[in-house]
């Protein structure tokens, strides 16, 4: 059985946009979307940075899995920093496994070579992404850069998440706040 979300008061299901004064180059222009997170920390995947290295096909032959016909070409997205190696599916809920993570209603994770078998024999999720590697926070650590206006939260887009166009994601994210571009500053400050 997938295991079910939980948002009590903390941010899984959200999307942060990095703010123009982000400094860590890793994440300057970065859409996350937040997978967990909770007192103990917090886990989500960059959905704006693509891998140009590697291709999906590359993939599945490192991994031994056969390509149907029915396989579509996926880009694979630089995901974060902590574990880079690691796959990680996030996608629409009408494909579970055990161990799949249901963020919300709209989007799961799943981080198992199944999904990517699946993928593969064109019978995975109808709308997916995939991503290696993750962005991670330790206790308090994510609350703290919200408060030092590194980051904007905002609600979930699937667009965002699944569309490929990498480019515009960043500027798209910020429109869809109905914050106008040239008026953000990076800079911090408190009222």
């Amino acid at each position: 059985m997938p295991t079910r979300f939980t948002t009590s008061g903390y941010l899984p299901g959200r999307m942060l946009i990095a703010m123009p004064g982000m400094t860590d180059p890793r994440f300057s222009r970065t859409v996350v979307y937040i997978c967990a997170h909770t007192a103990e920390g917090a886990m989500g995947i960059v959905v704006n940075r693509e891998i140009d290295t590697l291709s999906f096909t590359d993939l599945l032959e490192q991994l031994n899995i056969e390509p149907t016909t029915r396989c579509q070409p996926i880009r694979i997205r630089f995901g974060g920093p902590v574990e880079a190696g690691r796959g990680f599916v996030l996608h629409t809920p009408d494909y579970l496994q055990d161990t799949t993570m249901l963020v919300s209603e709209q989007v799961a994770l799943t981080a198992t070579i199944d999904v990517l078998k699946a993928m593969a024999e064109g019978r995975g999720p109808r709308r997916s992404m995939l991503a290696l590697g993750y962005a991670g926070w330790g206790a308090g650590q994510l609350d703290s850069e919200i408060l030092e206006n590194a980051w904007l939260v905002s609600p979930a887009d699937d667009d965002l998440i699944y569309d490929a166009n990498m480019d515009v994601k960043w500027e798209q994210a910020i429109h869809k706040m109905g914050i106008n571009l040239s008026t953000l500053s990076g800079a911090a400050g408190h009222a």
